[in-house]
């Protein structure tokens, strides 16, 4: 078969390159789909990459195709991209070159129709359930008597004149509103920065901190209340420390904060009925206790009188309290003379009979038999003196027999200490000597490595080392250009020279070894220098004649 495309029979197609190819293409599709709608399924969608911009795809029962959302875009939203969310997006086909692929640059992108929205309503609230965000565990109690009331509402409303209104008519407090967007591109955010707002304000503050919030709106279709089914509002509703009223829509408009809030209000005006009570029903119901109290007291206190009257009955008088004291006293009066006497009569009998018992005799005889005993006891101290005496000369006489052997076994003992010193000694010496051989054989070992390792002895057999002004080893002729002060370094030391221009160029054609061989004749004539002594060459000027080293 004839090759048509063989060098006898050139072409007449034009050539492309690659990029060429690639943007015509790109020129061509854009120019075609500049703007489009696409209906499709959201799939693989992991959120905003690092940079802000946003990658996934579109797909139905057939095909898919590659779609991106820039960061400006993204931002400009009014409903954010999930997965499996089925939607219609506007924007333009564009490839890129990179991967020879194409794809659909979205601008613009909403639910498709009302069932979509439902349908991620409903997927939302599995997941916030799973999560625990509608736990009825969670709902805190509304307080009783509020003092500060915080409204997050838009300003211009009739919503938050309703609610001002009904707290008025009720019950008057401070209110603080955090003006916000309640509907269209960025309000979901707007409403959950101002409930983290109000959690975040601190109690004795320059601003109070609420102690009740209403999150209201008025009634709208599924699409006008849909920033309250924003993941964020719901989230910073589910986690406000504030109690919280959702009073979104009428009483048949559900939104997903009405889930996570701690009470649902059926409009904005029941909230503001939820968070106050009627002052005037308060004070009726005051007046009515305080009447109930007053009547309490007056019951109890005459109640308590007519206990003390009976209990003041029933207690005898003071004479009959003290008649039978007052009779034991005079009887113990009247007893007292007599039992003084008799008590001193008896004391004298006993004080007589001991006197009849005592004669000098028995003093004698007692004074004998102590002297007999005080003899006694002198005569066992003594003998009881010369038996620690006699003990304490048996000790002494041990220990001067100790004293007296001991130092011949000293002497012993040192001449074995001195010769076992004498012995370590010499061990000692006798390992410091062969550290020190075995020292000098490892440091000879290593010179002899570091000598054959050596680049010096590379020199020696011809080779040389091309320095540059910072002394740093120049190992490709392309590193330098003509004109450069380099330093050669042989093995016997170093010269100063100065590049040129190509050698084979300056040479014409001929071999590596004619080239080097003019090279290092060039080096070697009498008008190169050496370099002067130091660790790096310094930088001169060429000195007339100087030869080329390339």
């Amino acid at each position: 078969m004839a090759n048509f495309f063989s060098d006898d029979q050139p072409s007449n197609l034009t050539e492309f390159s690659v990029s060429e190819l690639s943007g015509s293409i790109k020129r061509t599709i854009e120019t075609a789909f500049d703007q489009v709608r696409v209906r499709g399924e959201i799939s693989g969608f992991r959120g905003q990459h690092s940079s802000g911009h946003a990658y996934f795809s579109l797909k139905d029962d057939k095909a898919r195709i590659d779609a991106v959302i820039w960061k400006g875009s993204f931002s400009k939203l009014k409903y954010r991209p999930e997965e499996g969310m089925e939607v219609i997006a506007t924007g333009r086909i564009t490839t890129f070159p990179g991967s020879s692929k194409y794809q659909i640059v979205i601008e613009q992108m909403e639910p498709a129709g009302a069932g979509a929205l439902m349908a991620l309503i409903e997927e939302r609230k599995r997941r916030f359930t799973a999560e625990g965000l509608f736990d009825p565990s969670r709902k805190r109690p509304l307080p009783f008597m509020p003092k500060v009331i915080g409204v997050v509402t838009s300003p211009t409303g009739a919503v938050i004149r309703d609610i001002l209104h009904r707290i008025s008519d009720r019950f008057p407090v401070h209110v603080l509103v955090w003006p916000v967007k309640v509907q269209g591109e960025g309000s979901g955010d707007e409403v959950a920065n101002a409930i983290n707002g109000f959690n975040a304000l601190q109690p004795g503050g320059a601003m109070p901190r609420p102690d009740v919030l209403i999150v209201a709106r008025g009634g709208g279709s599924l699409e006008d209340l849909w920033s309250f089914n924003d993941e964020a509002v719901v989230r910073a509703a589910a986690e406000s420390t504030i109690p919280l009223i959702s009073a979104v829509g009428h009483e048949t408009d559900w939104t997903l904060i009405d889930y996570a809030a701690d009470v649902r209000a059926p409009t904005p005006t029941g909230a503001a009925e939820m968070a106050v009570p009627v002052k005037a029903d308060l004070e009726a119901q005051m007046a009515g206790l305080a009447a109930r109290l007053s009547g309490a007291a007056s019951r109890q206190m005459d109640q308590r009188r007519q206990n003390l009257r009976a209990l003041a009955r029933a207690l005898p008088s003071l004479d009959q309290l003290l008649a039978l004291p007052r009779r034991r006293f005079d009887e113990a009066a009247s007893a007292l003379g007599r039992s003084l006497e008799l008590n001193t009569m008896a004391k004298r009998r006993i004080f007589e009979r001991a006197a009849a018992k005592l004669s000098p005799d028995m003093l004698v005889r007692r004074l004998v038999e102590s002297r007999q005993r005080v003899s006694e006891r002198a005569a066992l101290a003594e003998r009881i003196v010369e038996r620690l005496i006699e003990r304490q000369k048996a000790r002494l006489g041990r220990i001067d027999a100790t004293l007296t052997s001991m130092p011949g076994r000293l002497t012993a003992q040192t001449a074995r200490l001195a010769d076992r010193l004498e012995s370590l000694s010499r061990r000692a010496d006798s390992a410091v000597v062969n550290d020190l051989r075995r020292a000098r054989s490892a440091l000879t070992a290593h010179d002899r490595m570091l000598q054959s390792l050596s680049y010096k002895n590379v020199l020696m057999r011809g080779y040389a080392v091309i320095r540059d002004e910072m002394d740093r080893p120049v190992s490709r002729a392309a590193d330098l250009s003509e004109g450069r002060a380099v330093a050669i370094e042989f093995a016997d030391g170093r010269i100063a020279a100065v590049t040129g221009g190509d050698v084979t160029a300056a040479l014409g054609t001929g071999d590596e070894a004619h080239a080097s061989q003019t090279a290092r004749k060039s080096a070697a004539s009498p008008s190169v220098k050496p370099a002067a002594t130091g660790k790096s060459a310094k930088k001169s000027d060429p000195p007339a004649g100087q030869g080329s080293l390339f």
